[in-house]
């Protein structure tokens, strides 16, 4: 009798959750973001879902869809080897049009933790665990090839980022989705807690699409990485990854208001546009 109880439960829990899943397709099919021409080959589309009415939460949603053609419009990495500076002055700096925050680093004295080779020279080398082992953050890429934007998957090997062929790598992760399919992502705090997320994905037809979720505050719950992996596969991605999050999460935009940032950074507590963390590196739209 127990066993049959349990198993009732487990399928009234499974019943409600794919009605939720589907209630929320529905609400991101149905949603008129704003959109703002950035220029012909770039286009911001923000959103507040200020009604719990996401995930049955409020959540503040900004990303940037690029054609990947590496004609007019190219992408591009910034970064520094041990230096921390903002997403706004990496963009400022790199004369971008679009900039929004890199990989993993090291809070305390600078420079990626993960792999990060630039114009084809290498940054920084991963830091592996005390058993050798490497992070899941260092087992997908961002490469980019003469401006042209990828996602590769680690394959298993000691050495797989340095056989990557482009000039320019960065390494990240954990991988939402490949090839049309969600990857399987383990039960830690980090995967299931709401946090500001960061992510990046790539459409059917190659557009790119650079996205930032807002949390940690009453405007903006955040995401778990199930939901963020729904929400890209919701916006069309065969392909996503996620990025460092959290404080670091931020989208600038060139000649928008706010010097350019577009979400609400979470580093100083408050709902403003103020409130960037410095970090290591980028990834940069840029005009050819």
């Amino acid at each position: 009798m127990l066993k049959k109880s349990s198993l009732a439960i487990v399928l009234l829990l499974f019943g409600l959750y794919s009605v939720a899943q589907e209630t929320d397709s529905l609400t991101v099919a149905k949603t008129k973001w704003q959109k703002t021409r950035i220029t012909r080959q770039v286009k911001l589309f923000r959103h507040h879902f200020n009604h719990q009415n996401l995930f049955g939460s409020n959540e503040n949603i900004s990303f940037v869809e690029i054609k990947n053609s590496g004609r007019k419009i190219v992408f591009a990495l910034g970064a520094e080897e041990k230096e921390l500076i903002t997403t706004s002055d990496f963009g400022v700096r790199d004369t971008a049009i679009v900039a929004i925050n890199g990989n993993f680093f090291d809070v305390k004295d600078g420079g990626s933790v993960d792999y990060v080779r630039l114009n084809g020279k290498v940054i920084n080398t991963n830091r592996l665990d005390k058993n050798g082992n490497r992070a899941k953050h260092q087992q997908a890429a961002v490469v980019i090839n003469h401006g042209i934007l990828d996602i590769k998957k680690w394959d298993g090997s000691e050495d797989w980022e340095t056989k990557l062929t482009p000039q320019n790598v960065l390494l990240n992760g954990p991988l939402l989705r490949y090839n049309n399919q969600n990857e399987v992502l383990d039960t830690t705090s980090f995967n299931r807690f709401r946090h500001p997320r960061t992510c990046l994905g790539i459409k059917p037809n190659g557009r790119v699409i650079l996205l930032t979720v807002d949390g940690r505050n009453e405007n903006s719950a955040g995401m778990s990485l199930m939901e963020l992996t729904s929400l890209m596969k919701w916006l069309g991605c065969t392909d996503a990854i996620n990025f460092d999050g959290g404080g670091s999460t931020t989208l600038w935009v060139d000649g928008m208001p706010d010097h350019g940032v577009v979400n609400y950074p979470s580093d100083n507590k408050k709902w403003d546009h103020e409130g960037q963390r410095k970090v290591a590196n980028v990834v940069l739209v840029k005009k050819k």
